[in-house]
């Protein structure tokens, strides 16, 4: 008997997941009435399958999890052609005479990578392998703000570096983010991280959010801030309009790379 009731349970985990790819997210009251459970039954469920990395909970069900979890240098071997467009299409944003501050992330590298030599620029960053990359540009001021060193991210956070980004007014913002959700908004698997991207959007009169397109309709356990706190969302050529829709209804210009 047990081991029945535990394939029911692998089936209706299945189904979740399967709901949870075609629809984007999934309703607790929903699935209870499909299924003919109760809610606390299928928010066990949801809670278990969150345990497992598999979704991220919200008010009332669940949505698809961030799949950015893993670790910078596993990261870069991820999605290399779409991270390439996607900041190519980022740098087109950058103009001479500016104070930029770019974000930490394998995105975000591949911009400071692909900046024009001749850019005269300050640039402010948390992120150790951008700094390093910015260090031959002859005409590129290098700001690099300091704190503890988050290894899995490969940039600095605590309350030193928020500090620091609080006292910058920059002309333009380029944040890489792990999870972009019309109603969710920007959120992150971290709360430092988060703390210290909130401050860059904070002191940015623009914002791009580079966003590979695994990421969009997903959510993570800490919120950044709004899809409106966004100018610019930068992402891949081939996603339909459909499904960048929610984000210009927010008022917010869509760049595909």
């Amino acid at each position: 008997m047990q081991k029945h009731e535990t394939m029911l349970t692998a089936e209706r985990r299945q189904l979740i997941l399967e709901r949870l790819r075609q629809d984007g997210k999934v309703v607790s009251v929903e699935l209870s009435a499909r299924l003919g459970l109760s809610e606390d039954t299928i928010r066990r469920d949801l809670r278990e399958l969150a345990a497992a990395g598999l979704l991220q909970r919200v008010h009332g069900g669940a949505l698809p999890a961030s799949p950015a979890t893993r670790p910078f240098f596993d990261r870069q071997q991820q999605s290399t052609a779409a991270k390439l467009a996607i900041a190519r299409a980022a740098v087109g944003l950058v103009q001479d005479g500016q104070v930029i501050i770019l974000d930490g992330g394998t995105t975000a590298l591949l911009v400071a990578q692909n900046l024009p030599r001749d850019l005269r620029a300050t640039l402010v960053t948390n992120s150790p392998p951008v700094a390093a990359a910015l260090a031959d540009y002859p005409s590129i001021e290098v700001i690099v703000v300091g704190g503890r060193l988050f290894k899995s991210s490969q940039v600095t956070v605590g309350a030193a570096a928020v500090e620091v980004i609080e006292h910058i007014r920059a002309d333009l913002c380029l944040l890489g983010v792990c999870s972009v959700h019309p109603e969710v908004g920007l959120s992150i698997p971290d709360s430092e991280e988060a703390y210290i991207k909130r401050a860059m959007i904070e002191s940015s009169a623009e914002v791009a959010a580079l966003v590979s397109a695994e990421k969009l309709g997903t959510a993570a356990p800490f919120v950044i801030g709004p899809i409106t706190a966004l100018t610019h969302l930068v992402t891949e050529a081939s996603l339909p309009d459909s499904l960048l829709a929610p984000y210009r209804a927010k008022g917010v210009t869509i760049l595909q790379a």
